[in-house]
């Protein structure tokens, strides 16, 4: 079977898998909003950098990402996340990357954690692109080690680990101009080993409306609700989110 027809009947699971996070995203909603549980609102504010950045004309490339994010709307840290890694690009639709990241998870919030604690994290993802006209749709499949500080006596005690998937479907929609919509759901899975009275750990929905600022640069400024169901099971975060992220997919041109 030829590669394109693969990769057409891959845009139709695409949009099956949209309808598929759809239903899992209500589910979700359902479950944070369970008897007995309490939901949490709070207001964020992300800013974020992602960029794909090929290595000249070959098919490898690096992933590097930075996310500051702030709780109490702007006011105080909610989380720090550096994340770079390696693509290589199998397909022009198909882009496999692995990689490290490092999360540094602030108190914030009615009902925090008890430390602030690092966490170190090794990924693997898989993404694909297709097209009906000149919309968009991505799939994103990220598998995910973690190794999360215990603190204990106010220093990090021992490492925790845990696996988790993440599954994404983006759509990209074209307005006018340089004007473009955009719109995507994840909701994230626990996968043994972990500790959690859910294997369900958080689902967020995003909106946004993006600029392209030039080749390879755009500029998003949206609306993500996370909800995050705490560990303990009693506590759901409804948190709302604005989201401001440049985009680039620039590439690393050789001299």
């Amino acid at each position: 079977m030829r590669v394109t027809s693969v990769l057409a009947k891959l845009g139709t699971l695409t949009r099956l898998r949209w309808v598929l996070l759809a239903a899992l995203s209500v589910m979700t909603l359902g479950a944070a909003d369970g008897p007995g549980r309490v939901i949490d609102p709070e207001y964020h504010g992300w800013f974020n950098y992602f960029g794909d950045h090929p290595l000249g004309k070959s098919r490898w490339g690096l992933h590097l990402e930075g996310q500051w994010r702030r709780s109490n709307v702007v006011t105080q840290w909610q989380q720090l996340l550096l994340r770079p890694g390696v693509n290589y690009q199998i397909h022009p639709r198909v882009m496999l990357t692995a990689g490290y990241a490092f999360i540094d998870t602030f108190r914030y919030g009615d009902f925090p954690v008890r430390a602030r604690f690092p966490e170190h994290r090794l990924w693997q993802q898989a993404q694909i692109r297709s097209n009906t006209g000149k919309v968009v749709w991505t799939t994103r499949l990220r598998f995910e080690n973690r190794f999360l500080g215990v603190i204990e006596n106010g220093s990090v005690a021992r490492y925790r680990y845990e696996n988790r998937f993440r599954a994404l479907q983006r759509v990209t929609v074209p307005v006018k101009g340089r004007l473009f919509f955009t719109a995507y759901d994840e909701i994230f899975a626990y996968v043994a080993p972990y500790q959690s009275a859910s294997v369900i750990d958080q689902n967020r929905a995003y909106g946004a409306l993006g600029w392209k600022l030039k080749p390879g640069w755009n500029f998003e400024a949206g609306y993500m609700m996370q909800t995050l169901l705490q560990r303990n099971g009693r506590i759901a975060e409804a948190n709302n989110t604005m989201m401001i992220s440049v985009v680039s997919t620039a590439p690393f041109r050789r001299k």
